[in-house]
């Protein structure tokens, strides 16, 4: 099924990029979208981590449901097979059905999330929310030459954290594109964060893209995210706040990232 919002989508090359927050507490009927191995999965974690995984995962289904033209528990998702190793278990998450070339990817960290749809191409977000951390021992086992020289030549300690995350996230939003994860050589991925703007960054697995164009998006300040995407005909960003009512009606405030 097309739906309006699908259309928007494909046909301005756009990136939707939904940025939530989890709430602390999960009313009755919150969950009902998702899947019973979703359930389980939260069943397992801490009350904490089963609220945001739950939160989360309901949310994607009824913003893609929109996309898509069915109700949010009717969403099937499955895997690609790996890139580096075809195994169908752990490459990038797609939906299975409905038939649809939508292209997502979730990240979360604590209670935020983001989650990036696309048509026809493949993409990669990534959320961070800074967490602590040893920045130089870290820098030097990830890092490029060039990204490392940017972190450590930041004047403080707050300077370094911040240039540092700029590189992570942006690395890992490259690397969740492709469906590889940080199983990769990521030292080997130079993500230009001295640019404040949109960069483009090379690295390739398999047959897929071997360039991406990555850039920051506004979030919470702590937080830190990046976005990755195919290069080529390149519409716009569009973030979107994802708040839902007491019915799951999604109230959105739009910012368009340049």
């Amino acid at each position: 099924m097309t739906t309006t919002a699908y259309e928007s989508l494909r046909d301005g090359d756009a990136v939707h990029v939904w940025r939530g927050r989890a709430p602390d507490v999960l009313g009755p009927g919150d969950t009902e979208p998702l899947s019973d191995e979703e359930s389980k999965k939260a069943g397992r974690l801490p009350a904490a981590a089963a609220v945001r995984y739950a939160a989360a995962h309901t949310a994607v289904r009824r913003v893609l449901s929109g996309y898509l033209g069915v109700p949010p528990g009717d969403v099937v998702f499955g895997r690609r097979p790996c890139p580096r190793c075809a195994h169908p278990g752990h490459g990038r998450p797609r939906i299975d059905w409905p038939p649809t070339d939508l292209d997502f990817s979730l990240s979360r960290s604590g209670p935020h999330w983001l989650l990036a749809v696309v048509a026809g191409r493949q993409v990669g977000v990534d959320l961070e929310g800074g967490r602590p951390l040893d920045v130089d021992g870290a820098s030097r086992f990830a890092m490029s030459a060039a990204e490392l020289a940017h972190v450590l030549s930041a004047p403080d300690d707050t300077a370094r954290r911040h240039a540092f995350f700029r590189c992570w996230t942006r690395k890992e939003a490259v690397v969740k594109a492709i469906g590889v994860g940080i199983v990769t050589d990521l030292s080997s991925i130079d993500t230009q964060p001295a640019e404040d703007g949109p960069a483009l960054v090379h690295h390739a697995e398999g047959s897929g893209p071997g360039t991406w164009l990555v850039q920051d998006l506004p979030v919470p300040a702590g937080v830190f995210a990046a976005l990755a995407r195919e290069t080529g005909p390149a519409g716009p960003v569009v973030v979107r706040d994802h708040d839902e009512d007491l019915a799951g009606t999604a109230h959105t405030r739009e910012v368009l990232v340049r």
